[in-house]
């Protein structure tokens, strides 16, 4: 990005009223893991400047309710994505609940695998790379050979992508029913969605579905996009179902309890929680005075704090592109050429975007700062003033919006014997879901194990379905492969606070410039929010 752009950045930001000036980066740095100054004052005055209690603030409440997690979220949500992103760095302690594992790491992990996941202090502890992200990094025991934690780059745009096409095949599933019924004869229909082809279904006149020719999802048609073998619906169960296999810290959480009792709950960050249809497991606590685990401690996540992480992961930053050279484009064409967007398709359409902003991140060979890397950031809400003189309420466009560089397709696949996993009841897991490409080129080793040293041999590793694929990628030449590699590794994860922006662009002038003032990706500048003093 040149100068002119920069410019130009500034220049439309500031027309809006909002500020692009500098963010002293000791007072906002996005480290991997903090503890609070609170617990641990130090001279540099590193870490997050509200006490846990603080940013519990006083529960889940309204959007009338100052200091709330519903009023924060729907009028503040720079605040919001803020407070989320410092529950996922914050370093827990034992008297805030941490532990101990689910039953003390003792018991029937064949039925539990969750009693050897290990113990954590903090969501950065197994997402913490690159530095500040909400990245990768970890590796649990919940598999004999193991589980490498994932990077949690663009997932909320993964979870709603799964949404819509799950509304989508059910609603060819229910129409193909009503097709049945008013003919008489079975209805044959192909499920399709997104250009996704998930097999067909067979209606009967009185009702009954034969769904033995579906593939890639299971037969209720719930797309299921976190985990390896794909087995989660949503942001909300995952983060309450980490705190407490990971962490040891549990959550009363009201929304998934009232699904697991067949409620459809749609939760502050406007996921729909179909309990009436699908199984939502119930949170490990019942109520805020429960202690499943005995350690003396209750209500150790608060419901606000749940809502605030799962807006953060929502609105959470999309990979990058590095270095875009001719050769990268080749590779791409060649990728498509040897079939591998079959499953990993490039882009996808979502329908009705629940976010409030989106972030764009590619290379920029005039950044004098870290990585070379410009993000461009950018609203997508509506204010609006309900006359309560209050903030206005921050409300999402819920426009379409094109997910680029995904190469995903949210459906499970057979990819071989190289790829099975052994279960703790002896069982083998065959099917596994498409892992999107975005950020591969900074997350090695690969495979949901860890066990593959290089994209090289991930790629050789597939069998099964991608059997063709593989041998065709095999069989290029040394300079076709390189090309491929290339392409693959302009797909990058970065370091919030080490990306210049549109925000905040980067000053070469601070004394101890990159290490000070590189610039970083600053939401509070879209919503005239520049800090919390967190």
């Amino acid at each position: 990005m040149n100068e002119v752009r920069k410019n130009s950045a500034r220049t439309r930001w500031a027309s809006l009223g909002i500020s692009v000036g500098l963010v002293a980066i000791t007072a906002t740095s996005v480290l991997g893991q903090l503890s609070d100054v609170t617990q641990t004052p130090n001279t540099a005055n590193a870490g997050i400047h509200k006490s846990y209690d603080e940013q519990v603030g006083i529960g889940r409440g309204d959007v009338s309710t100052p200091d709330s997690s519903m009023f924060i979220i729907k009028r503040d949500p720079y605040r919001a994505v803020r407070r989320g992103r410092q529950i996922f760095q914050r370093k827990f302690t034992h008297a805030q609940g941490v532990g101990p594992r689910t039953q003390d790491g003792v018991g029937d992990i064949e039925s539990d695998a969750s009693i050897v996941a290990g113990l954590a202090d903090s969501c950065a502890s197994c997402h913490g790379r690159p530095r500040g992200a909400a990245g990768f990094g970890g590796d649990v025991f919940t598999r004999p050979d193991s589980r490498d934690a994932p990077h949690l780059f663009g997932l909320g745009l993964q979870e709603m992508l799964a949404d819509e096409i799950t509304k989508e095949l059910r609603q060819i599933r229910d129409d193909a029913v009503d097709a049945a019924k008013a003919s008489g004869v079975p209805e044959t229909r192909a499920l399709t969605s997104k250009g996704i082809e998930y097999g067909a279904i067979t209606a009967n006149p009185d009702g009954s579905v034969d769904t033995s020719s579906v593939e890639g999802v299971n037969a209720d048609l719930r797309v299921r996009p976190f985990f390896a073998e794909g087995s989660t619906i949503s942001i909300r169960e995952f983060i309450v179902g980490a705190f407490n296999a990971e962490m040891g810290l549990e959550s009363a959480d009201p929304d998934m309890l009232a699904a697991s009792g067949g409620a459809d709950v749609v939760t502050p960050s406007g996921m729909m929680l179909s309990g009436s249809i699908d199984a939502i497991d119930a949170p490990p606590a019942i109520s805020d005075a429960d202690d499943p685990d005995a350690d003396g401690v209750v209500d150790e996540i608060p419901t606000s704090n749940t809502d605030y992480m799962e807006f953060y992961l929502l609105n959470y930053f999309k990979a990058g592109r590095y270095q875009k050279t001719r050769e990268a484009r080749m590779g791409r064409a060649i990728l498509a050429q040897v079939g591998c967007t079959e499953c990993h398709i490039p882009n996808l359409l979502i329908e009705s975007d629940r976010r409030v902003a989106d972030v764009a991140t590619d290379f920029d060979p005039t950044e004098p700062g870290f990585n070379r890397l410009f993000a461009t950031a950018s609203t997508r809400f509506d204010a609006v003033d309900d006359g309560s003189g209050y903030p206005t309420l921050k409300v999402p466009q819920g426009d379409s919006f094109l997910v680029e560089r995904i190469f995903a397709n949210f459906k499970r696949h057979d990819l071989g014997p190289d790829f099975h996993e052994r279960n703790f009841d002896g069982t083998t897991t065959t099917h596994f879901m498409t892992e999107p490409l975005w950020g591969v080129g900074s997350t090695a080793p690969y495979g949901h194990d860890g066990r593959s040293i290089n994209l090289v041999e991930v790629i050789l590793r597939h069998g099964g379905e991608a059997q063709a694929s593989r041998d065709s990628f095999e069989q290029l030449s040394f300079a076709q492969r390189s090309r491929v590699l290339q392409f693959l590794n302009s797909l990058v994860l970065f370091p919030p606070d080490d990306t210049a922006s549109n925000l905040n662009p980067g000053d070469p002038a601070t004394p101890g410039f990159p290490q000070h003032g590189h610039g970083s990706i600053n939401l509070g500048a879209l919503f005239n929010d520049p800090t919390e003093g967190e």
